[in-house]
This record gives structure tokens, sequence and C-alpha cells, in this order.
């Protein structure tokens, strides 16, 4: 099965699955985010709208992008649910390895979330970030920790014929600053989110947080 086909079979139990990946990204956007003034929102990954229905308060436009038109069909039903006339959202499915057509220069936020773990090749992706945000604009990047998927953490769940892996792939903490540099993208935060705040333990998740030049 492909990681589209993947994420489609998940999107029934994503919700409700017990997932400390999930939570603590959900942690980690709002800590990095929340004191980031932010109007038009590209949000790569947007999955079943975790983090959709934070950034819609604050939005005046989030394009939520997904490869699993599954997962995007249930963040717009709780996009709506919540409710708020003055943010237009559009939800996209793509293939973000291929070229985007999101729009250049229009964003002030671009953001991702447990996407990258799935992209071989991060240098392209970070060459269409720079072209679509703003002079100013931010980046974020919430993944699984590299230190997690050192030790075999990767993004899996159960159906009724076993559990299912989902093709996944390693990347250093110097593999995504490289990237975001090349393109004119500067580092400001580095933040190492652990279970239950337990420093001591292996961190779960990664935070970065990039201004375009």
């Amino acid at each position: 099965m492909s990681t589209q086909s993947h994420y489609d079979a998940w999107s029934t139990q994503y919700d409700t699955n017990e997932n400390r990946t999930r939570d603590l990204e959900a942690v980690a956007v709002r800590k990095l985010l929340e004191p980031i003034l932010f109007r038009h929102v590209l949000e790569l990954g947007a999955g079943t709208g975790k983090n959709t229905v934070w950034f819609a308060p604050f939005a005046h436009r989030i394009v939520a992008v997904d490869l699993s038109a599954e997962m995007l069909a249930k963040a717009k039903e709780k996009v709506e649910a919540v409710g708020n006339p003055e943010c237009i959202a559009d939800f996209v499915q793509a293939d973000i390895t291929q070229p985007w057509n999101f729009g250049h220069g229009i964003y002030d936020l671009v953001s991702f979330s447990l996407m990258l773990e799935h992209i071989e090749h991060l240098d392209p992706v970070f060459a269409e970030v720079a072209q679509a945000l703003m002079p100013g604009g931010h980046l974020y990047v919430g993944e699984l920790h590299p230190f997690k998927q050192y030790l075999g953490t990767k993004a899996k769940f159960q159906t009724a014929e076993g559990e299912v892996v989902v093709a996944c792939y390693n990347h250093h903490i110097s593999d995504f600053v490289r990237a975001a540099q090349h393109h004119g993208l500067e580092l400001l935060t580095v933040e190492e989110f652990f279970d239950a705040e337990v420093r001591s333990g292996v961190p779960r998740i990664l935070g970065l947080l990039f201004r375009k030049v």
C-alpha cells in the first residue's frame, strides 16, 4: 500500500487511538506559535485537523494540505463545527513532492506536522516553502524526533489484519536546518518535547521555528 492509502485507512481511527506522538506535537505547535502573529497559513500535513482548528480563530485564510483525502474530510468537518466566519479554509489533497500550486509569497506561516518523515528528499520541499512565504514569514516544523527514529519508532496503526507501518525516512536535526538555511530561512528556535515532561528520557517531538530572511 502507498502512504496515501495507509493514511486513508488510518483516518477511521486516527483521532480515537492512543497516540502520544500526535498529542505531543499538538502541544509543540501551540507553544512555538502562540507568540507569533499569523493571518495566512499554509498547513502541510493537516491530517484530521488537530492543528487546523487551533489556527482557525487566528487566521484569515488557511490552506490545509494533506496526501489523504479521507484525513482532510475529517479536518473539514472539525473546522466547520468550530466555525469562524472570518476565516476562509480550503482543503487540498496533494503530494508536496510535486510542484506546488498553492500560491507564492502569500503566506506568513507555513506549518509541517508529522509529515516530513514521509518525505525522502527535504531540499526540494524547503525550496517550495521559501517561495510560498512572504518575507519575514515563519516556518514551523513539528516532527517525530530523530532520536525516536534511531530507536525504531515509526508511524503505525493496527487493523483487523495486523499492524501497518507507514514508510518513513530518517532525517537528522542538521538535515532540517541545512535544507532551510539553503533557501534563506533562518533558525529561530529549537525545542524538544518529552513524554510527561520527563527530560531524562528520549525526546519524542522536535519543534523548529524558522523565519524567511
